[in-house]
């Protein structure tokens, strides 16, 4: 509970806001969708590419490393091991670099972020820096000869690296950032009419209620398509961006789905978007979870 509190602290300092307004501001600077470079630069950092998140993918490295590091270094110490000595070192540097790129890809993904996640994703990144920069003098220290220093500023950089990681968990699995926000209760299995065909404009979009599923009904040269209405980056209201071609763009952050498919085409998701089986008949659109589909 008291780690849990110590959350709510953090929460609570309002000087992480104006930081955090300025540091947002440095980053979306560099990586705009304004300018094709900082587009693509967006979206290979979030993992567009990857079809999944970039950032957790590296922080295993630093993680992963610095246990064996750790782990080496005491052994070393207490074993009476200096044949580990080379061996600990090395998990060290291949740590201080994955941190490298755990913090450039945390910091893309942490711009779109807002509130308390925001307050708690720039502190996360405060403590990694600290550790990283404590891993840092680590190194320094083990090549000039001072290997005891540099076993200890390397406890000392785990330790805080360890307390980081506990915040960024509850980043991911409480505030969900990095994971997937589209519906995954699936329609029902049968058409279900949703809008009176007259009432969806070409060019149009409607938000329509399919249960406790809100839906993205969309027409372009004829065709009616339906997407799931909750974009699969964090949430945004599709039916509130605007269409481009036969694709739909996310009001929030600029994330860009296909109409007839769902699929992703550009970034910062990394998901794409549920699609649904959309028929006319009688006047009335009607929707479907494709046939052979349930939850994902």
């Amino acid at each position: 509970m008291e780690l849990l509190d110590t959350l709510d602290v953090i929460d609570q300092q309002q000087w992480l806001d104006p930081t955090g307004d300025t540091v947002q501001r440095a980053v979306t600077t560099v990586l705009t969708h304004d300018n094709p470079t900082g587009k693509k630069l967006d979206n290979f950092l979030n993992g567009t590419w990857l079809g999944h998140p970039l950032h957790p993918v590296l922080t295993d490295i630093p993680v992963g490393a610095w246990t064996v590091g750790l782990t080496l270094d005491g052994l070393e110490s207490f074993a009476g091991r200096p044949e580990l000595a080379p061996g600990a070192d090395a998990a060290t540097v291949i740590g201080f670099l994955g941190a490298l790129g755990a913090a450039v890809t945390g910091l893309a993904q942490w711009q779109y972020t807002v509130d308390r996640p925001r307050r708690l994703g720039l502190a996360h990144a405060l403590l990694n820096t600290t550790a990283t920069a404590l891993y840092g003098a680590s190194i320094v220290c083990r090549l000039t000869g001072r290997r005891g220093a540099g076993k200890a500023t390397a406890l000392f950089g785990y330790t805080i690296a360890a307390v980081s990681a506990y915040i960024g968990g509850d980043i991911v699995y409480t505030h969900r950032i990095g994971v997937n926000h589209a519906p995954e209760e699936p329609l029902p299995d049968t058409f279900t009419p949703v809008l009176a065909d007259r009432e969806l404009p070409e060019g149009g979009m409607e938000r329509v209620q399919v249960g406790n599923v809100p839906v993205l009904l969309a027409r372009y040269q004829g065709t009616v398509y339906a997407l799931a209405n909750t974009c699969a980056h964090l949430g945004g209201p599709l039916n509130e961006g605007k269409m481009d071609g036969c694709s739909v763009i996310c009001p929030w952050h600029g994330s860009r789905f296909a109409l007839d498919s769902g699929a992703m085409l550009d970034g910062p998701t990394t998901l794409p978007q549920p699609r649904y089986e959309v028929r006319v008949r009688g006047g009335q659109i009607e929707v479907r979870q494709p046939a052979g589909e349930g939850a994902p």
